[in-house]
């Protein structure tokens, strides 16, 4: 059931009787009344009158503040007229001389609501009521319920006031005319209902001078100014209602995503390849273990035609599984969103893609050629670029070594570098003259005196020191992968579910590591 508030319907008042009489609310006209509860309208004969001498007339519907009681009700075509007895206690008579004066013109109904339904323009239609309690309010909300009597006594007795003590409701009460019975229909019976009292008012924000100008005329006695005060004092910080913390599904991570060191080398697949290793046949000239390559001279006429005989070798290549496991109870993947598969499963990806490209990192380090040192400035990187971009063409027999993979400590250098002017020599905007490349802050790929900048987040060294750059020919360095395979396992014992995901990446760095240049910094 649900505490309905009306306001507010007008009065009059009689001096000689100490009475005021009124349209408390209009019922079967079709009139909307602005409630806490929006827009509602009285049905014919939907509310419920049960003892009129039971009703109490209250100040601004507060039940701490009874001026008096009703004396008869009386159910009319438009809706239910009432008589009240105010008391002679202090609340009474200033009950009185404010109606006297217009200061309090209206009645408000507080009705408990058994049935109603929504209407097709969103107001609340009132089958069905009981009403609890009458107030004497500043202004009406049903705008045809007017005042009719106010009856009090041309001169007060001087009496004791006694506030706790209201006076006794007179005897000739007429007989009350009964709300005719309404049935509710079999759709409202069916709806749940909920007590709701002392709903407040939503406001737009005010300032403060608005707050302090609506406080001291609620204190004067302004029910608009009142109300407005009570819903500014309402908030999420004195009153938590409905606003509990919401729980999004967007997955923050600081786990990065990709291979940027794959970028860098000539890639394939396993597909064919049995095994957990292969060979692959290769001839090289500049090995420590040379081979040996057919020649061709010069021969002078009728002289024999020297013979060289070619010699080769074969590599051979390890096939290495790499392989990331992670335990789930069916309860977590039964109750929880599906999302949270998907979540799991690309954190599973990126952990995979680490470990694959700190393989690669790993085998550049281990296989490549350490380079000549040279200083960590502008210079230092020129002379690296240059110089090693040259000893890897002429190691690998025409390998361009044209991708240079930088630590973010390296790539934080190179945005940095300037010339002797402060002009930057990777970062600057529009058109130069002899640009030495394009490097940025918003982007991990650029380009620096003619190689591909790629900078890869996975390379550990910190500051600029060997190994925190690597100059690269990718036809000197291969790698062959195979799919990366997602294996679910239930383990019934444990009521869990074990996640896998695996694949099988060969890596190999030709030539001799003549085409890995690294990074040597000066001591």
């Amino acid at each position: 059931m649900e505490q309905l508030i009306i306001e507010a319907s007008s009065i009059e008042c009689s001096e000689e009787r100490r009475e005021i009489s009124g349209k408390i609310v209009p019922m079967g006209t079709g009139e909307v009344g602005q409630t806490n509860m929006g827009g509602v309208v009285f049905e014919a004969g939907s509310i419920d009158i049960a003892d009129p001498s039971k009703i109490k007339l209250l100040s601004q519907h507060d039940m701490k503040k009874p001026v008096g009681r009703m004396v008869t009700a009386t159910v009319r075509p438009d809706g239910i007229y009432a008589t009240f007895k105010l008391s002679r206690s202090t609340g009474g008579n200033d009950a009185l001389v404010m109606a006297q004066e217009g200061l309090v013109s209206g009645l408000s109904v507080g009705a408990e609501i058994i049935a109603s339904k929504p209407s097709r323009d969103g107001h609340i239609v009132v089958s069905l009521a009981k009403l609890k309690e009458v107030s004497l309010v500043t202004e009406p909300a049903f705008k045809t319920a007017q005042v009719l009597e106010i009856a009090a006594e041309e001169v007060l007795p001087v009496v004791e006031i006694q506030p706790t003590e209201s006076e006794t409701v007179v005897e000739n009460t007429p007989e009350t005319v009964a709300a005719p019975e309404v049935e509710a229909s079999a759709v409202e019976a069916a709806r749940p209902t909920v007590a709701v009292t002392n709903v407040r008012e939503r406001v737009a924000p005010i300032t403060s001078a608005q707050y302090l100008d609506a406080n001291i005329k609620a204190a004067m006695g302004d029910d608009s100014a009142r109300r407005t005060v009570l819903a500014a004092d309402d908030s999420t910080s004195t009153n938590t209602g409905v606003t509990l913390p919401s729980h999004l599904n967007t997955f923050l991570t600081d786990t990065f995503t990709g291979r940027p060191s794959f970028e860098a080398v000539t890639r394939g697949s396993l597909a064919g390849i049995d095994g957990m290793s292969f060979t692959i046949p290769r001839l090289y000239t500049n090995a420590s273990s040379a081979n040996t390559a057919p020649t061709v001279a010069a021969v002078n006429e009728g002289a024999a035609t020297s013979e060289t005989g070619m010699t080769s070798a074969y590599d051979t290549i390890s096939v290495q599984k790499y392989s990331g496991l992670n335990e789930v109870s069916f309860e977590l993947i039964d109750r929880s969103s599906p999302a949270f598969m998907e979540l799991l499963m690309a954190e599973l990806r990126k952990a995979y893609e680490k470990a694959t490209d700190n393989a690669l990192i790993a085998a550049f380090t281990s296989s490549g050629t350490q380079a000549t040192s040279v200083a960590t400035t502008a210079a230092g990187l020129q002379s690296f670029i240059s110089v090693e971009g040259a000893a890897a063409y002429k190691g690998t027999g025409g390998d361009y070594a044209n991708k240079l993979i930088a630590s973010t400590d390296q790539w934080a250098a190179i945005t940095g570098y300037a010339d002797t002017t402060g002009r930057s020599l990777y970062s600057a905007q529009g058109q130069t003259t002899n640009a030495s490349g394009a490097v940025v802050p918003s982007s991990v790929v650029g380009n620096v005196l003619g190689t591909s900048l790629i900078v890869d987040h996975n390379i550990a060294t910190s500051g600029l020191i060997d190994e925190s750059a690597f100059l690269v020919a990718p036809g000197s360095v291969y790698t062959w992968e195979s799919p990366a395979t997602n294996l679910r396992v239930n383990l019934l014992a444990t009521g869990q579910i074990q996640i896998a995901l695996y694949g099988y990446l060969a890596i190999y760095v030709g030539k001799s590591g003549k085409g890995v240049r690294r990074y040597n910094m000066t001591a």
